[in-house]
């Protein structure tokens, strides 16, 4: 059978080099009793690798014309579940065994609101060990008054504390993408934030109009009133003037804090 095309409109760059599947087993720590979440395992390359290593795999793929191959490669395997769905809509949190891993070459256009997204709709994941476009890769882990910085920034750093980088060659997928990529590895806090959906309202809101101040932005989102935001940066020892970009992510919740009582 011909091997399918990857789709554009669906993000798809396969991964085809084997010698970066030993990177990711290690930045993602891969151990036997692991439960894995893969989305967009493509023609199975990682995921091929993944069976062979951890306990169960949760393989969910959205484009139908690769469940032939994918089973074909998988063929024998009892370990590795395929569930063809889009990953942003199907409830993830509801998969069993519960995953405890997220390992993964993201396609490139969920890869974003996937990550955000999946600190709240699969609170048992503790490792994340994703293949993303670098700027996205930089932008998680990006420094307050960089220009990378911004409200995924805070919001991946709030929930998870990077423990490995790698930078990607184009060479290793097919067809080569037209960006550089990265694969970056985080583990879940250990202090949950007390009050996730609020918190995430105030730096989505915060960061909504970034060339305004921020207690401006929190008010064009219909969030606060300009004095009740400037009252509440004040409250924290914030310039009452303060850019959304000048906050570390742990004064958002703060923030977020001063703004509830």
């Amino acid at each position: 059978m011909s091997r399918p095309f990857a789709k554009k409109e669906l993000g798809q760059h396969f991964l085809v080099d084997q010698n970066i599947l030993g990177v990711i087993e290690r930045l993602a720590e891969l151990r036997p009793d692991d439960v894995v979440l893969e989305v967009g395992p493509g023609l199975g390359v990682l995921t091929a690798v993944l069976v062979e290593r951890v306990a169960h795999v949760h393989a969910v793929e959205l484009d139908r014309s690769l469940e032939q191959p994918l089973a074909e490669r998988l063929a024998g395997r009892d370990n590795v579940e395929l569930v063809f769905g889009d990953a942003l809509q199907l409830d993830l949190g509801a998969l069993d065994p519960a995953p405890r891993k997220l390992v993964a070459n993201l396609p490139y256009n969920i890869a974003t609101p996937l990550v955000v997204e999946s600190f709240d709709r699969v609170p048992t994941l503790e490792l994340w060990c994703v293949m993303v476009q670098r700027e996205v890769a930089d932008r998680f882990f990006a420094e307050p008054k960089t220009k990378a910085y911004g409200a995924v920034s805070v919001l991946v750093q709030l929930h998870g504390e990077r423990t490995g980088f790698h930078a990607v060659s184009r060479t290793v997928f097919r067809p080569q993408p037209n960006v550089d990529s990265a694969l970056v590895a985080f583990r879940r806090r250990a202090e949950p934030l007390e009050d996730p959906a609020h918190v995430k309202d105030v730096v989505n809101a915060a960061f909504a109009h970034r060339r305004k101040r921020l207690a401006n932005s929190l008010e064009l989102s219909g969030l606060a009133a300009r004095g009740e935001a400037s009252a509440a940066l004040k409250a924290i020892g914030q310039d009452p003037d303060a850019r959304a970009e000048e906050l570390e992510p742990p004064q958002f919740v703060s923030l977020a804090e001063a703004l509830s009582r």
